[in-house]
């Protein structure tokens, strides 16, 4: 099957360019949690912010949109089982459940479900549908990391919005916007390649 059959035929992500085997797969997915791991060493701490600014979200974003709800999600599924196992890949050379960011990395595991399936239904194939898919896709990290925030560490829900969730909007606005320009684009040069 030829680059540009697969690119056209509805439900293909990105990683579906690719010759298909169980190899490809398991290396798309290793691949995955390694991005991972290198984004969230991307980590800057922001005097008076719990959470630090990382590479994290973009990357798991990603990991989604170009592998598809399942392999996003076992790529983000090994991330996170491999950082709780003791590996210090979570932000900032961190390892170990419970606390008060971990909300974050099991929200990423949501996302990178989330927009894995909304790019196999062409959310990454235009401007406008992949920022709606990064929009989704952040609120659910937001959805499950402010709760979690504010209950390990005993504030406010406002508070944990406030200091876990408002600060991080320009950068999530700015990442979806590369996300915008980079997997729009990704498709058209498949599709000149095919």
């Amino acid at each position: 099957m030829s680059t540009a059959s697969v690119s056209l035929r509805p439900g293909a992500v990105l990683a579906d360019l690719l010759p298909a085997s169980r190899t490809r797969d398991a290396a798309l997915v290793l691949g995955g949690a390694a991005l991972m791991g290198l984004a969230a060493q991307i980590s800057v701490h922001v005097p008076g912010l719990v959470v630090p600014v990382t590479g994290q979200t973009f990357a798991a974003l990603l990991v989604g949109t170009a592998l598809g709800a399942r392999r996003g999600f076992l790529s983000l599924a090994l991330y996170t089982l491999v950082g709780m196992a003791g590996v210090p890949w979570f932000a900032g050379g961190t390892a170990g459940a419970g606390g008060a960011t971990f909300g974050y990395v099991l929200g990423m595991l949501l996302a990178s479900t989330l927009v894995g399936a909304l790019a196999r239904r062409g959310a990454d194939r235009s401007v406008l549908r992949t920022a709606a898919a990064m929009t989704a896709g952040s609120l659910v990290v937001y959805a499950v990391g402010v709760p979690y925030l504010a209950l390990a560490t005993g504030m406010s829900f406002s508070k944990a919005l406030a200091v876990g969730m408002v600060p991080f909007l320009i950068g999530d606005a700015l990442k979806a916007a590369l996300a915008m320009g980079l997997l729009p684009a990704a498709w058209k040069l498949a599709g000149r390649r095919g």
